[in-house]
């Protein structure tokens, strides 16, 4: 089942290409508009690259919230879903990976390229690349429970922001510093470290919460 609807969530994800590259471009486009837009004095563009690639990371990873229950509420799937013998949470989680694979994963690939706009140096880069690999698997899990939560509202992609982006601070927090310390030459091993403890903690947690926060929206 595990297998089932991931395989089933990337087909679908292929056959609505436009969906996944609106994130990816969105997380690009800003990305490269605050080197155009503060000018080319390395020193800020370098103290700044932290804080911008992850917002907009951060802030595309919200774009696909809404899309990924509604689909199946819509056709009738997610009450398949909630009737099928094999627990729920596992079908959460399931639909979560698949979430991140399709738009967690990209930003990971793109954003080492995006951060020579930022002249970032090597070890930057590969620290940023880390966090957002620790970091965005988290931003999947916790936007799974808001979009489960406001499941069939009007106005659903707001209500999802505004429920998330409180509990998206800590791994915003800790990313951001973990690049950030890499670029003045401390370690960032511990925010690296607490990045990885969240990731746990949520996938502990989160497909529990969303399972409940489903059933309570069906009903």
């Amino acid at each position: 089942m595990f297998l089932w609807v991931i395989q089933r969530d990337l087909l679908l994800a292929m056959r609505q290409r436009a969906d996944v590259l609106t994130t990816l471009f969105f997380f690009i486009i800003v990305v490269s508009l605050f080197p155009l837009g503060v000018g080319p004095e390395i020193n800020m563009l370098r103290a700044m690259a932290p804080g911008v690639m992850w917002v907009a990371a951060l802030l595309a990873s919200m774009l696909s919230l809404e899309r990924m229950f509604s689909s199946d509420y819509l056709d009738g799937t997610l009450e398949q879903m909630l009737l099928s013998p094999q627990p729920l949470s596992l079908v959460v989680l399931g639909k979560v990976l698949a979430h991140w694979l399709v738009t967690g994963v990209p930003l990971v690939l793109i954003a080492p390229v995006l951060g020579i706009q930022f002249n970032l140096p090597m070890d930057a880069l590969l620290v940023l690349t880390a966090s957002l690999l620790l970091g965005t698997p988290v931003l999947s899990l916790i936007g799974a429970i808001g979009a489960a939560l406001t499941l069939g509202l009007r106005g659903g992609g707001v209500l999802v922001s505004l429920l998330v982006l409180p509990l998206y601070i800590p791994v915003l927090i800790f990313g951001a510093g973990a690049v950030e310390a890499s670029s003045v030459g401390l370690g960032a091993s511990t925010h690296l470290s607490l990045l990885g403890a969240f990731l746990l903690a949520s996938l502990v947690f989160a497909p529990w919460a969303t399972a409940a926060a489903l059933r309570i929206s069906m009903e």
